[in-house]
């Protein structure tokens, strides 16, 4: 039972500093690279511990995420549930691959989030976006194997502590 608490607390603590991360303020020419982080974590433990962070961990994290950003309840939700269901979709042949072809299909997926943005846009009348907002997904899939590889040894070590 502790081992399933311990990696909880990773889990949440990730999504949090995911979240720190995505509140930080940058500077406006900065600002469009920042990478959706919160996808990314997701992205992570979907791959993992697909019973622990399922589509219901992303609706949550999508509703919250609503909330703090102040986007149309449900946009995020949304998003992070496409991201969710695709990976735990593909999940048995995304493990196999390396951290270069798991990047790629990261920057596939979110690239997808940003159609998915798109049309959520032109539902709710909003006018189309500057060629920037296609930066982010790669800025994101170039950290994706930094950020598996931060998760995954800090995911491991806590294991190894943990008694048997």
């Amino acid at each position: 039972m502790s081992r399933q608490r311990g990696g909880t607390g990773l889990l949440w603590a990730s999504l949090l500093m995911a979240f720190a991360l995505a509140l930080w303020p940058l500077p406006d020419y900065l600002a469009v690279l920042r990478p959706n982080w919160l996808a990314l974590v997701l992205c992570y433990w979907v791959l993992e511990t697909p019973r622990r962070a399922g589509l219901g961990v992303a609706f949550a994290l999508g509703l919250c995420a609503d909330v703090v950003f102040g986007t149309l309840l449900g946009e995020q939700a949304l998003r992070l549930c496409v991201i969710a269901f695709i990976l735990l979709r593909f999940r048995a042949q995304l493990r196999y691959f390396t951290l270069l072809q798991q990047a790629l299909a990261v920057l596939a997926l979110l690239l997808n989030d940003r159609v998915v943005v798109l049309m959520v846009r032109a539902l709710a009348g909003e006018g189309w976006p500057p060629a920037s907002f296609w930066i982010a997904p790669l800025v994101g899939a170039v950290l994706w194997p930094w950020i598996f590889l931060l998760l995954d040894d800090v995911r491991l070590r806590l294991r190894a502590r943990e008694p048997s």
